[in-house]
């Protein structure tokens, strides 16, 4: 209606400027016919050859004034006794070269006529009229069509915009439509996708894009929360069971035994809800510094009430904490002088590996919290010498703009498919690296902890195998951390 109404008045507005430029072409035309005759006339009387009556052109009437304004000569039917226009009208027309319109009748003429004024040499003035029905008539003519005419092509016009308008916007209509369904199901789906190249298309698809990342989320969301409850159902099982097998035979039950074995179970509960709380912060503060850019994320909600590793890795980011990861290497790598499989750290001694030169920079710092990357480090570790056959190798080195951490064990390995999706939470793989009831196991988050922390810090986490170049077997298995190297 907008576009309508808008289309409405240029066509009013076109109309009036086309009659008008038409109306003053064709008086134009007719003022140059009546001032030609008039300078015809002229021309004869300055050479003194004016005959009686005065030639002209078809519907050119002239009449001759002298310098009384008397009608001295005129053409075939024109009135001798009575002027067309006063001696002084006439001679101000004569001056400035214009025209008048007079009514035809009142002087014996048919309809309106055109009058102009010529002054000759010897002062008379010529006196020329030329009928104005023709421009009349054709006005009209124009008039009436742009009266008629104007309205059907404003009909199809604006049937052209709604019908424009109307297909520019059902593609519109369908997304909306297509966004209430999703809405009512909640279920996210694909929203439909026009076929034109155009920015609606672009528009639905970038929205099948972020309902594809919500679908994925959501899903996410949902095996977290079922793995979690399979996770919690074992231990809560075990402490029911135990509980209730000592309160019906209290006589007969070594409560001591029953108390470590759910103390253990306990402590189980704990580690997987601290693991989950940590995961938590972590995704936390990777999403703050996402909203916040490069610039430097603020990590807001990451170290509230908390001591864990999230919170510190917050906390260390702003305040500038480093960590040289040769040391905590080696110091993490000292608590399993017990371990099944000895801990050898490699690279922190290694010829060439000094201060980088120019920046003063020690060759192994990092920015980071010392927990967490202590906690990075005992996961990894501790995945490793369970698995080990007969060593696991920590090493550390400088690469360029990153300090590289690697863990290598020497046990079954891991199907190239399942390398990344180790790292989901939860995980379980179907090898002979999978937990398969090891006790000793923990609940698939060890390498989620580790590549959020990894990313935590702007840095990445992947595995790869061990000695894939060399062929041996079992080819063992090698966990990669880059970290953004820190200045001294």
């Amino acid at each position: 209606m907008t576009a309508a109404l808008g289309l409405a008045v240029a066509f009013a507005a076109v109309d009036l400027l086309l009659f008008n430029v038409l109306r003053v072409s064709l008086t134009r035309s007719v003022d140059d016919t009546a001032r030609q005759g008039a300078a015809g006339v002229v021309a004869l009387i300055d050479a003194n050859r004016l005959p009686t009556p005065v030639p002209v052109a078809p519907d050119v009437t002239i009449q001759v004034l002298d310098s009384a304004g008397q009608i001295t000569d005129v053409s075939p039917d024109s009135d001798r006794l009575v002027p067309l226009l006063s001696p002084a009208h006439a001679a101000a027309i004569a001056r400035n070269g214009e025209a008048t319109l007079l009514n035809g009748p009142a002087y014996g003429m048919p309809s309106l006529i055109r009058v102009t004024a010529v002054r000759a040499t010897d002062g008379s003035l010529v006196i020329a009229a030329v009928p104005y029905s023709s421009v009349s008539s054709s006005l009209s003519v124009v008039a009436k069509a742009l009266v008629f005419g104007t309205p059907v092509v404003f009909v199809l016009f604006t049937g052209a915009i709604w019908l424009a308008v109307g297909s520019t916007l059902r593609p519109i209509d369908l997304l909306r439509r297509g966004a209430a369904r999703v809405t009512g199901t909640a279920v996210p789906s694909d929203l439909p996708v026009p076929e034109a190249r155009d920015e609606v298309r672009s528009l639905a698809l970038t929205l099948n894009d972020m309902l594809d990342r919500l679908a994925a989320a959501q899903q996410r969301q949902r095996a977290l929360v079922s793995d979690t409850a399979h996770e919690l159902r074992s231990p809560i099982a075990s402490i029911r069971a135990q509980l209730e097998v000592a309160l019906d035979h209290p006589e007969g039950q070594d409560w001591e035994s029953t108390a470590r074995d759910v103390h253990a179970d306990v402590l189980r509960l704990a580690r997987l809800a601290e693991d989950l709380l940590l995961l938590a912060r972590l995704d936390e503060r990777a999403g703050a510094a996402g909203a916040a850019g490069a610039g430097g994320a603020d990590g807001g909600g990451a170290d509230g009430g908390g001591a864990g590793a999230g919170g510190a890795g917050a906390r260390a980011a702003r305040g500038g904490a480093t960590v040289d990861l040769a040391e905590l290497s080696e110091s993490v790598a000292a608590r399993y002088a017990a371990a099944r499989v000895p801990i050898v750290v490699t690279g922190a001694a290694e010829p060439g590996s000094g201060p980088v030169a120019g920046t003063g920079a020690a060759p192994f710092l990092v920015a980071g919290d010392r927990d967490a990357i202590d906690r990075l480090l005992v996961n990894l570790i501790d995945n490793a010498v369970r698995y080990a056959k007969s060593q696991v190798t920590v090493a550390v080195r400088r690469e360029d703009a990153e300090v590289m951490l690697t863990v290598t064990d020497d046990g079954p390995g891991i199907p190239d498919a399942d390398l990344d999706r180790a790292f989901d939470r939860f995980a379980r793989l179907d090898d002979a690296r999978s937990r398969d009831g090891d006790e000793g196991g923990g609940a698939g988050l060890g390498l989620a902890i580790v590549r959020a922390t990894a990313q935590a810090y702007g840095g990445t986490a992947h595995l790869e195998p061990a000695a894939a170049a060399s062929g041996a077997d079992p080819p063992g298995l090698r966990a990669v951390v880059r970290l953004p190297a820190a200045s001294g």
